[in-house]
């Protein structure tokens, strides 16, 4: 069984003290509130990193939480275990004698499964399992800007909203069985993805892909399961940002979630730059074969969303791995498309790569697990072995293009196996 932090609850007798010292005081983000009506109590999170506070406050004078604090006052009520599967995590611990307050799991907060482990096998601390829903983990983290310091430059992740593609070609080889502990299916075999560009402010502005923008009619919205109620330029905005503050747009390739956000829709019907003052940047080659495609990857590149840049003079096409602006290369790394490209970012003795869908979420770590979307998946593989060993030996920081709930983190070894460790902004 595999556990990480998810949350520490705390029971709350006052909640108005407790948001005036943990809203007001330390200037935390409360999420809205949840009402768990099984246990009588409401859920107030508070994000800290990748774990949370969780106030929690009675609804009912006979909830557990009320008694709580009428025997021992406010305080620490227990901390949260999130597992990925609660079911085989409770089936181990009834197998070493654990003492359980619940046998079976049982509906919480967030949508989520839980179960609670009486603190007589906790060494005195109430504990709680929890197995998430992936919807509920997207919904949690749609809205988030997370920023990072690498040296000298500023990154900012954003979000262009959440889509859904079929679970077995975004893992290609590798069987449901395994591929769907880490990213559950809809019932149309869909899994949740998201689309984050990244702003890296320098010398210049910068944003690297731009997400699927809002250009699709309502068949293509259905067929991908767009979800855009919140959006780019939303998440510019909370960044301090608008479209006329950016200088560059690079783009990793052509495919329509990565490209779809750099052009636009008029209400006359034509379609422009969404950038007004950025040229565009792509490689020459994958504007080639987006301009020329084939069978097998024309359903992936939409001329609306590259070809208007041409057509206003603000595209500029280059041939190999070069200096964008001074901090930002691009190395193509093929596989996905013949002329896929990654970006390093590096200032300051660190560095930072945007991978795009040489690994498009934390899942897509494991050596075999590659896109059935790639059209040379030996070369991902060639490309993906030599990044990850340099990104272990560099400890650099890895923004995942697509994944939910794991905007950026670390490339770790440990017994051999590489894991991700998310990193805080």
């Amino acid at each position: 069984m595999k556990a990480v932090l998810d949350h520490v609850g705390i029971a709350v007798k006052d909640l108005s003290a407790a948001l005036a010292f943990y809203r007001d005081a330390l200037g935390l983000e409360i999420e809205a509130p949840e009402d768990v009506a099984a246990q009588r109590v409401r859920a107030h999170f508070i994000p800290v990193g990748e774990a949370s506070l969780e106030l929690l406050e009675a609804t009912a004078p006979d909830s557990p939480i009320a008694r709580y604090v009428d025997t021992r006052g406010p305080g620490l009520h227990h901390i949260t275990l999130r597992v990925d599967d609660i079911h085989a995590a409770l089936a181990q611990l009834r197998s070493r004698g654990a003492r359980l307050i619940d046998d079976q799991a049982r509906p919480g907060a967030e949508g989520a499964l839980v179960a609670f482990i009486h603190p007589s096998s906790a060494h005195g601390v109430l504990v709680e399992l929890k197995q998430i829903s992936h919807q509920s983990s997207v919904l949690r983290r749609e809205s988030a800007v997370t920023r990072y310091r690498v040296g000298e430059l500023e990154l900012i992740s954003l979000c262009d909203g959440f889509f859904h593609l079929d679970g077995g070609s975004m893992f290609g080889t590798v069987p449901k069985v395994l591929w769907e502990q880490k990213a559950p299916a809809d019932a149309r075999n869909r899994i949740t993805l998201a689309m984050r560009p990244l702003v890296v402010r320098g010398a210049r502005t910068m944003i690297i892909d731009a997400g699927l923008g809002d250009k699709g009619n309502d068949k293509f919205n259905d067929i991908y399961g767009v979800e855009r109620t919140r959006h780019l330029d939303h998440t510019l905005a909370e960044a301090g940002l608008a479209p006329g503050d950016i200088d560059i747009v690079l783009a990793t390739h052509l495919h329509f979630d990565h490209a779809g956000g750099f052009t636009r829709r008029e209400a006359s019907g034509r379609i422009v730059p969404r950038f007004p003052r950025a040229q565009y940047v792509a490689r020459r080659g994958e504007w080639d074969d987006a301009t020329h495609p084939h069978e097998r990857n024309r359903a992936s590149y939409l001329p609306g969303d590259f070809v208007p840049l041409a057509d206003a003079g603000v595209l500029q096409l280059v041939d190999d791995d070069q200096t964008i602006m001074p901090g930002v290369r691009v190395r193509r790394t093929g596989g996905h498309t013949m002329h896929h490209q990654m970006v390093l970012i590096e200032s300051g003795g660190r560095t930072a790569a945007f991978v795009a869908d040489l690994m498009p979420t934390a899942a897509h770590l494991g050596l075999a697990w590659i896109l059935g979307y790639d059209l040379y998946p030996m070369d991902t593989l060639a490309a993906k072995k030599a990044f990850v060993k340099e990104a272990v030996d560099r400890d650099m920081l890895v923004f995942f293009e697509h994944d939910p709930a794991i905007a950026a983190g670390s490339i770790r070894e440990q017994d051999g196996k590489l894991r991700v460790v998310p990193a805080l902004s």
